[in-house]
C-alpha cells in the first residue's frame, strides 16, 4: 500500500515545477515535501524524482505520477458525488488536464471544453503540441487525455475517433502572382516563403511530399508559433501555408486567401486517447469533445 501522502507530494512537485512552490501548494514545509519524497523513494527502490528547475520524474517516477494522477481524479469524482453537484466542491477539484494540438484548439475544442465545465464545474489545464506529439504527454502520465493524430493506443488508454480535420494549402492572392506566377513548380517551391507553426510542424512538408509529389525540396520557411498570427501572415502575404478549412473558409469565400493548387488539399484523422479508468469526469469529457467534433470535423 503506497502513503497517498507521499504520492500527493510527488504529484505536487511535478506539477509546480519545485519542492518549494509544492510546500506552498499543499501548505506544509519544504523539509516535509523533500521527506515525503525520499520515503517514497525508500520504499519503491528508486529515483523517482530529478531535482532541477523545474524538477521532472524518472521513468519510473513518471508512472508512480500516473497512478497518483488517476487516484486523483478518482476522489474527485467520488467528492463530486458526494457533494450532489455543489460548486465549491468542483472548484475546490484538481484541474483537469489534456494535451490537444493547436489547431483543434483555435477551431473546435473551446465550445466542448465550455460544455464540459457546464455539466461538471471542473476546471480545465490544457497542454499545446504538434497532433502527432500529444500522445508523449499521455504516455508520461502529465495528462489524462490527449487529441492526437496517433490511431494506436498508448499503453493503458481506450482511443476513440473525433473525425477529420482537412486543410487547405493557401496563399494571398498577390503573393501566388509573385512567387508562383509560372504555377506551383518544384523549383518555385524551392524558393517560395512558406509557414510553419514550430519546428515539430510537418504539414507544409508533408502536403509537397505527397500531395503535389515533389521529393527533395527544402522549404524557404518562417516560423509562426501562434495559429491567429499564423493566418494573418498568410493574409499579409508573408508566405503560403497549411491551414484547418475552418479558420480560412471565409477569407477563402472573399478570395482574401485562394488555394495553392485548385482541389488539392489534406485530411488528418483526430483521435482521442484517455485513460483506461471508469470515470465519470472522463466519461463527461469524452461526450462534450464528440460532440463538438461533430460540427467541425469531416
Amino acid at each position: 500500500m503506497y502513503d497517498y501522502l507521499q504520492l500527493a507530494a510527488l504529484v505536487a512537485v511535478v506539477r509546480e515545477g519545485s519542492f518549494e512552490r509544492a510546500a506552498s501548494a499543499l501548505h506544509v514545509t519544504p523539509s516535509a515535501i523533500s521527506q515525503r519524497i525520499k520515503q517514497l523513494e525508500d520504499a519503491v527502490g528508486g529515483v523517482l524524482v530529478v531535482r532541477g528547475k523545474p524538477c521532472t520524474t524518472t521513468v519510473a517516477g513518471e508512472r508512480y505520477y500516473r497512478h497518483a494522477l488517476q487516484v486523483e481524479l478518482l476522489e474527485s469524482d467520488l467528492a463530486n458525488e458526494l457533494a450532489s453537484g455543489d460548486a465549491a466542491a468542483a472548484a475546490a477539484a484538481p484541474p483537469v488536464s489534456i494535451a490537444v494540438n493547436a489547431d483543434s484548439l483555435a477551431t473546435w475544442v473551446i465550445p466542448a471544453l465550455a460544455a464540459f465545465t457546464e455539466e461538471t464545474g471542473l476546471r480545465v489545464k490544457l497542454e499545446v503540441d504538434d497532433q502527432d506529439h500529444t500522445t508523449e504527454w499521455l504516455r508520461t502520465g502529465r495528462v489524462l487525455g490527449a487529441i492526437t493524430a496517433e490511431a494506436a493506443p498508448v499503453q493503458g488508454c481506450r482511443v476513440s475517433s473525433l473525425g477529420v480535420m482537412e486543410y487547405r494549402a493557401a496563399a494571398r492572392p498577390a503573393y501566388m502572382r509573385r512567387w508562383f506566377s509560372g504555377g506551383v513548380t518544384r523549383d518555385a517551391m524551392r524558393s517560395a516563403p512558406a509557414l510553419f507553426y514550430d519546428r515539430k510542424d510537418e504539414l507544409e512538408s508533408r502536403f509537397v511530399r505527397h500531395v503535389l509529389g515533389f521529393r527533395n525540396v527544402r522549404l524557404v520557411a518562417h516560423w509562426i508559433p501562434s495559429t491567429g498570427a499564423f493566418v494573418d501572415a498568410c493574409l499579409h502575404g508573408l508566405g503560403w501555408g497549411i491551414h484547418p478549412e475552418p479558420l480560412i473558409r471565409e477569407h477563402l469565400r472573399r478570395e482574401r486567401l485562394v488555394d495553392l493548387v485548385a482541389g488539392k488539399s489534406m485530411d488528418v484523422p483526430l483521435f482521442w486517447q484517455h485513460w483506461r479508468i471508469e470515470s465519470a469526469t472522463l466519461a463527461a469529457l469524452t461526450r462534450a469533445l464528440t460532440r463538438a467534433a461533430k460540427s467541425y470535423l469531416v
